[in-house]
Parts: C-alpha cells; structure tokens; sequence
C-alpha cells in the first residue's frame, strides 16, 4: 500500500532536469558553482577572481586594468597621467607600475611613485656665524648628508626612524648642555629641528611613529595614497595634544604623501631676557611691574603643508601646566610662539585660547613652535593694608623714641643691657622711618637701591643688637651679675658685622638692591637670603644661648643658698628677652613665608601688623613693665606739674639701693648691685 501511494505521488511532483549556468545540483538542489575554486586560473595571472552568487568577475591588480580581448593587461601610468611624477620628475612605465625618477634638486623621500619635490638641502648647510654650539653644527652637518643622499638612488643613506633617532640624541645633548640660552641659538635649535621633521617625516614607513629620549618626545603620522586623505587627525605628547584636519594639513597639493608631527621638548627654558621682550607688545604690563614664566613645555609643530602662514581652518593645541594655578588677578595666561624674525615670544595668530587651573587650549592660524606664557601681576596693596602699615609704623617710631629717650636718660636702669636696647631702639627707629619714608620710591632705581640698603642694614642690625642681649644674659647667669660687654666688641658685632654682609652682598650683586614693586631685596639669583640667611643664624643662635640660660637658672635656683632676688631678677629678664626675640623673629618668619605660593594674604597682613607694632611692643615690655621705669615716669610727671605739691612715689629699700643706683665709674654697671 505504501509502495502504491509512493508511485502515485511521483507522477504529480516536478523532477530537475539541469541547473542554471553557475549553479551546480547537490541533493537534488541547484547550489552556486564556485568559479574562482573550480578554474583558479579563469582570470589569469594578473587579476583576482571574485565568487558571486551565479557568476563571478576578474579584478585587476594594482597597476593593471581590464582588457576587451582578454585577461588584466598592464596599465601605462605615464600616459594617463602625465603630471604622476610632478613637472619635475620623468616617469617610467613598468609591468605592474611605474617609477619616477626626479630631476637633480629634487626628490619623492625613496617613494618612488610619489611626485617630486624641491629639496633644498642648502638649509642645513653652514651659517655665517662661528659661535654655534658644537652640537648643533653636527646636526645640521648630518641633516644635510641625509638630504643630500635622497638625490643619489645609489648611495647610501638613512632610513627614516635611523635618522630621527640621531637628531633626537643630538637635540638631548643640546638641551643637557644648557647651550641655548641666546635668541640667535634658539632660533637656530628650532629651524633644524622643524626642517628635520620636514626631512624625516615622508621618510617614515609606519602610519604613526612615537619617539621618546631624555629631553625630547615626539609623535609623527604618515598617510600615503592615490586620493589625500580626509577627517581629523590627533597627535598627542607627555605634555601637549595636536588636532587638525587632514585637509589642512595636505593643503593645496598632494604629492602622494601628508604628514603631521609633533616635538615636544622637556627642559627647553627661555630665558629671562627672551621673556621680557614680550613687553614690546604689553608696554603696560611693563610699567605695571609684571613678570612672565613659561608654563609649559615648549613644542614644536609641522605638516607637509609648506603654506601654513594663514590657514584656512585653526589648528588646536592642548597645553598641560607645568604649575598648577587658578586663573585670577594676579595671574593670566597666554597662548605664545617663537617669533623667529624678532627673536621674541609673540602671541599675534592666536584665534582663540581657554585656560583653568592645568590646561590652556589655544587656537592657531599658523604653525610654528608654540607655549603657553604665564603672566604673574604683582599683588596691589589694598587701602586696609596701607592704612594698617602706615599708622602701625607711626605708633612704632613714637614708641620707639620714647623708647631711646627713656633707655638714654633714664638714670635708674643704665647698664649694658639698657645700652644693647638703646641701640636696638635706634636700628629699629631708623629702618622703620625709612621703611615709611622710601620703601615705594621705585621711580627712581638709585634712591630706590640706597633705601634697600639702609633696610637691610638696619634690620639685620635690630637682630646682632638682639643676639647681644642674649649673650649679656647668659654671661649674668654665668658670672652671677659681674659680668659686662665692653663698647667696642658690642659696636663690631651690632653694626660692623651687618655692614660687612651690605658691602659684600651690595658687591656681589648690585642690582639685588630694589624691584619693580618695592625698595627691597631682590629674589632674582636667591639675593633675599642675604637678609634671611643671617637672620636664621641669629634667631638659632640666641634659641640655644636661651635655652642654656633656663637650665643654669634652674640650677642656680635649685642650689642649696639661693640668691633669689637676683635670680628672680635674672628670671625676668630673660623672659623679656625671649619675647623679643619672638616679636622680631616671628615677624621675619612670616615674611619669609610671603614669599611661598599659598596663604600669601594671610601671611602678608600677619607680617604687615607684627613688623608695624614691634616699637609698641618693645616699649611696653622695656619701659612700661619694668618698676624701676615706671618709677621714673612717676617722678617726671611730678615734676611736670609745679602748682600741685609733688607726691613721693615710695620705693622699697631694696629698690632704692639697686635699681636707681648710678653707673660705677669702673665701668660696670646697675646689674652688678642688685
């Protein structure tokens, strides 16, 4: 039965006869033929077949194109298109291809189916000037070998990576010896490094090629074809990013290649001379005492694109800062380049620019080496800091002369000590006085540079007279009150040895004496540690000097028959003595800290105050709190009003015989008869 129904159904179904042509029959089913498999050799020996479904076609192999007659015959480049080598190239046709070949002075980099170019190897050659760096004359020497090879098919020569490897060692030793410092070496440095990358780019095989050495980091894209090529292209460094588009970089002709390159150099510095040439164009920023630095690493960017004078669309460059600062009055930043032809950096071409705390984006309409300048506008003095400096240093100089008046007449505390605060009074009577009177004398540099020098005089002068006092004291507690310092020793340490480090600092360097901003030390060459250095010396030296003299009071107080009036005596003199030192020297360790990036306003107003109300403090410790002055302020007043009877101001027995005793005609004094 099954059998009967088997037969009767294939009578109705349909049977194959035969495939369509390209298909062949496989399980009773017509599947493509795979043409290119089955006859490998259908489109002969300079074509590819390709399978389709049904059928399939013969593509030619670069330099052959499809003949009516037959297989892929050769294509004669030479002859459709005439200008393949340049109009400064002869061409000749090949099986597969063809060649050109350039006429002397110009080359295609070793690509010998790209269009011949103008070398002018001349640019490497020696320049007029003898005083180039010995390095940079073996650069130059070498570049200009390699240029010259490319027009000998049959020398030898560099290969592309070979030659950018020697002109970066070459470049790291440069930049190691710290040769270019002058604009004229600098612009020489810079036009061998670009027309290098001119030379050694084209050369290069890989599409992107990265290089890093000790001083130097660069990255190079290469792109080669029939049709320029198009989109964006984005090359990046350890310190900048490069973005373009293709079209710019190829410009108006394409010889068969394009490439882009960026040099980024890590220790390349102007110096300070090369920046403040940027005052040509800012005469105001001059006049308004504003400093440059260079916040970036310097980098240097090329494309094969000779006309990049005005570009058509701006390039962007993405600069990370070396100093990581907020943009704000005190600081701004700009987008430079090195202006070769003025030996300057110049900000003119710059399209467009942003900055925050540790990038600056710039946009250019020309290439060139490029920077970002950061510009550091000195900090105006608000009318609160003014007014705080001006009537502090009037209370201080008031105080002050009381202070002479008080240590010079005052017959009850004459002794060395009162001698040694007598001459602090006036180091510091006098520096304060030409602080108020001179310090913004900056329109004149030589007054300005004598006020600096009479500052610094007479503040290091504060503090020899200040380590005088410690030594006296120490030498109390030592000798129990016997004990004096003769004139003469006093007057070499208080106002020879600062004399010594004036003359000798002043000779050094002169120019220290004065800024833009005030009549004060230099920072320029670390000059302000003239000042600070001595100063440091000075407040260690009393720490230890006080220290020594604590413990010996200690055991002189612990001893089995203690003297305690003198040594309560002692004891309290010391403690003024500490605390001056505190006033004096913790002044000058925040102004010392004025100077460091953070907390720069805090530590000017903190400076400001102290440094204006030493006097006041001074007198408040030497005249107001010791008895024995106190007493004769009592009697001077009473003696200022005749119509009233005079009151006595009593006096301990004790403070009679000691504290109002006159000098000893042996020279020494109160202290000595406590």
């Amino acid at each position: 039965m099954e059998l009967k129904w088997a037969l009767l159904l294939g009578l109705f179904l349909p049977s194959c006869s035969g495939c369509h042509t390209g298909y062949t029959s496989y399980e009773q089913k017509c599947v493509d033929e795979d043409e290119c498999a089955v006859f490998p050799v259908v489109c002969g020996d300079h074509a590819q077949c390709v399978n389709t479904e049904g059928s399939y076609y013969c593509r030619c192999h670069e330099g052959f194109e499809m003949s009516l007659t037959g297989p892929c015959k050769d294509m004669d480049e030479c002859k459709d298109a005439p200008d393949v080598c340049g109009t400064d190239g002869s061409c000749y046709n090949h099986q597969g291809g063809y060649s050109c070949k350039c006429d002397q002075g110009y080359s295609n980099y070793g690509h010998n189916q790209s269009k011949c170019i103008e070398m002018d190897c001349n640019q490497f050659g020696p320049l007029s000037v003898d005083h180039r760096p010995k390095k940079l004359k073996q650069l130059m020497s070498l570049l200009k070998k390699s240029c010259e090879s490319l027009n000998d098919p049959h020398g030898e020569h560099l290969t592309g990576e070979e030659l950018l490897q020697n002109v970066f060692s070459s470049s790291d030793e440069l930049l190691s010896e710290g040769t270019i410092a002058d604009g004229e070496t600098l612009n020489q440095f810079l036009d061998a490094v670009e027309n290098s990358m001119r030379l050694i780019g084209p050369q290069l095989k890989e599409p992107v090629t990265r290089m890093e050495t000790h001083n130097t980091f660069a990255e190079v894209a290469v792109m080669r074809g029939q049709t320029p090529p198009s989109g964006r292209i984005t090359l990046s460094t350890d310190s900048a990013l490069f973005s373009a588009s293709w079209e710019t970089v190829v410009g108006e002709s394409y010889p068969g290649f394009a490439f882009a390159a960026l040099v980024s150099y890590k220790d390349l510095n102007s110096s300070s001379d090369l920046l403040y040439k940027i005052s040509r164009e800012r005469p105001d920023d001059e006049e308004r005492g504003v400093s440059y630095q260079l916040n970036s690493k310097v980098v240097t960017a090329v494309i094969s694109n000779a006309e990049t004078k005005q570009l058509s669309e701006p390039v962007m460059l993405v600069f990370t800062h070396e100093e990581e600062r907020e943009e704000s009055e005190g600081v701004t930043y700009s987008c430079v380049y090195w202006d070769d032809a003025e030996g300057v950096w110049s900000g003119r071409g710059c399209e467009g620019a942003w900055s925050n705390s540790t990038h600056t984006v710039c946009y250019w309409s020309h290439f060139s080496t490029f920077a970002v300048l950061m510009a550091l506008y000195p900090v105006q003095d608000t009318f609160e800091l003014v007014m705080i400096t001006r009537v502090g240093l009037a209370l201080s100089l008031v105080c002050l002369f009381l202070c002479i008046l008080t240590f010079k007449f005052c017959r009850s505390i004459q002794g060395t000590r009162t001698s040694i605060h007598l001459h602090l009074s006036i180091s510091l009577f006098i520096a304060d006085l030409v602080f108020l009177c001179g310090i913004s004398s900056t329109h004149n540099q030589v007054a300005c540079g004598i006020v600096a020098g009479l500052l610094h005089f007479f503040f290091l002068s504060a503090f020899c007279w200040m380590l005088l006092e410690g030594v006296q004291i120490y030498r109390m507690v030592v000798m129990v009150f016997h004990t004096t310092l003769k004139h003469l020793y006093m007057y070499l340490v208080g106002y020879g040895a600062p004399l010594v480090i004036v003359i000798i600092s002043a000779i050094t360097f002169p120019a220290g004496y004065g800024t833009k901003r005030h009549c004060w030390l230099s920072l320029d060459r670390y000059f302000i540690l003239s000042f600070f250095a001595p100063v440091c010396i000075i407040v260690i030296l009393n720490g230890f000097v006080f220290i020594i003299t604590i413990w010996k009071l200690a055991k002189n107080f612990s001893s089995l028959n203690p003297d305690l009036s003198s040594l309560k005596q002692i004891r309290s003199f010391t403690v003024a003595a500490v605390a001056q030192l505190c006033i004096l020297g913790g002044t000058w360790i925040f102004g010392f800290f004025l100077f460091q990036e953070k907390g720069t306003e805090v530590m000017l107003y903190l400076f400001t105050i102290l440094n204006s109300l030493q006097g006041a403090l001074i007198f408040i410790m030497h005249c107001l709190l010791p008895k024995p002055v106190r007493t004769e302020y009592y009697n001077l007043f009473g003696r200022m009003r005749p119509h009233k009877k005079k009151a006595k101001y009593r006096t301990s027995p004790s403070q009679t015989s000691s504290s109002q005793k006159p000098l000893r005609s042996d020279g020494s004094t109160a202290e000595t008869h406590i």
